[in-house]
């Protein structure tokens, strides 16, 4: 940590060891505000995100007084993502992806279409409010669905079209939907659950599977099998980086890298059944998923400036609450009931909160907050990270072209 006077202000800048600690430390402090305060038990609010808001909140007073501000390096951000995910990956026998069946394909649709609704709801109010089309759509699907990275690339698009502020109005919009998908998907999940009394179905055969695939061996793991499972775990994420630059240039679009290494990762454990290369140890990797999933949101949320949500415009504001009434509305009264009204509705509905309206991380922290609090959904654990992580940029992509095509091409 080194100290200095920038332009007037009090600078904290922390490298990469130091900004990884600060995460860590505001991870430990979110999980005991949560144990403390039944308020954020009651309604599933991820630790990360307590944590993170409230140094959002000291770095926001800084910004407001202008006495203080703080640099990071968030140079393993990303590393623990694709670890997370990586680990995700080895947990999925293929047995179990098959039991996923039509229930994939429904999910994936239905993400498909409430992404077109999203678009269409920002051309929309866009057109009433008088917003440019082009900030209207970057405050719709291609933030709440493709997140800050999507905000980014997009914007700078527009910019390029002639739109200025299309880089900040991206991620400020991104921002917004982060954490409005964290602080809706729990709540929305635990009223589903409450009020029809939903249980986890533990005699469903799925769930005897996954017991039975996923169960502690009962042996004691030797230094070497640690290694070899963490080494496993290395080894696919550098592969999965490399499938997925060869798949974008393949496609000639960005390829998230934790889809190539969470793939990368199912076809390693699939094939590891098979000719047993190394002891798998699914707690184990399970264990280093869940660290690498706080200490990867804990760093996001601590880095975010709350002050851009305050310089949005009022047009794009009105926008936003309307994707967040829109997406919530739908997923209460529609989604939870073309899911099939059980408890695994229920917690991929928190799943479609958090990547419906932030990113593909928070909607595992939703689903395992959800999880953690209720009682286990394999499905949904194993259904809403392959959808939202790619399956529904087959449909979100595309007509998110077309929009930009139809509504804001045509008025150049």
């Amino acid at each position: 940590m080194s100290f200095e006077i920038i332009e007037n202000i009090f600078t904290m800048s922390a490298d990469m060891v130091m900004t990884t600690a600060m995460a860590a430390v505001l991870l430990v402090i979110g999980y005991f505000i949560k144990g403390k305060v039944n308020f954020l038990e009651k309604y599933c609010i991820p630790a990360p995100v307590v944590g993170g808001f409230l140094f959002m909140l000291i770095t926001w007073i800084g910004h407001v007084t202008g006495a203080f501000s703080f640099s990071f390096t968030t140079t393993l951000q990303s590393f623990f993502m694709l670890a997370f995910f990586t680990t995700v990956g080895l947990g999925a026998s293929m047995a179990l992806l098959k039991k996923g069946g039509i229930l994939l394909v429904v999910y994936w649709l239905i993400a498909g279409v409430s992404s077109i609704f999203q678009n269409a709801i920002g051309i929309a109010v866009s057109k009433i409010t008088g917003l440019e089309p082009a900030y209207g759509l970057l405050s719709s699907a291609i933030t709440m669905v493709g997140g800050h990275g999507a905000g980014a690339a997009y914007g700078m698009t527009f910019e390029g079209m002639g739109y200025p502020a299309g880089t900040l109005v991206g991620a400020a919009a991104a921002t917004f939907g982060l954490i409005s998908s964290v602080m809706v998907g729990g709540p929305v999940a635990r009223r589903l659950i409450e009020k029809n009394n939903l249980k986890p179905d533990h005699s469903e055969d799925f769930d005897t599977s996954v017991t039975e695939i996923n169960a502690a061996s009962g042996e004691v793991l030797s230094g070497l099998d640690i290694i070899k499972n963490v080494t496993a775990i290395l080894v696919c994420m550098a592969l999965g980086t490399m499938v997925s630059g060869w798949i974008g240039k393949l496609i000639n679009m960005e390829f998230p890298t934790y889809v190539g290494a969470m793939f990368v990762a199912v076809i390693l454990r699939n094939l590891n059944e098979k000719v047993r290369w190394y002891k798998f140890d699914y707690p184990l990797v399970e264990g280093i998923g869940d660290v690498t999933l706080g200490l990867y949101l804990s760093m996001a949320m601590m880095t975010l400036r709350m002050w851009e949500l305050a310089g949005l415009a009022g047009p794009m504001l009105i926008v936003l609450v309307c994707q967040v009434i829109f997406v919530v509305s739908f997923t209460y009264f529609v989604v939870f009931r073309l899911l099939g009204k059980n408890y695994d509705a229920a917690v991929m509905c928190a799943g479609l909160l958090g990547h419906g309206l932030g990113a593909t991380p928070t909607a595992i922290v939703n689903l395992t907050a959800v999880n953690d609090r209720y009682g286990m959904s394999r499905k949904a654990m194993m259904i809403v990270p392959i959808v939202g992580a790619f399956l529904v940029d087959i449909i979100y992509q595309p007509q998110t072209v077309w929009f930009i095509k139809t509504f804001v091409e045509n008025l150049r």
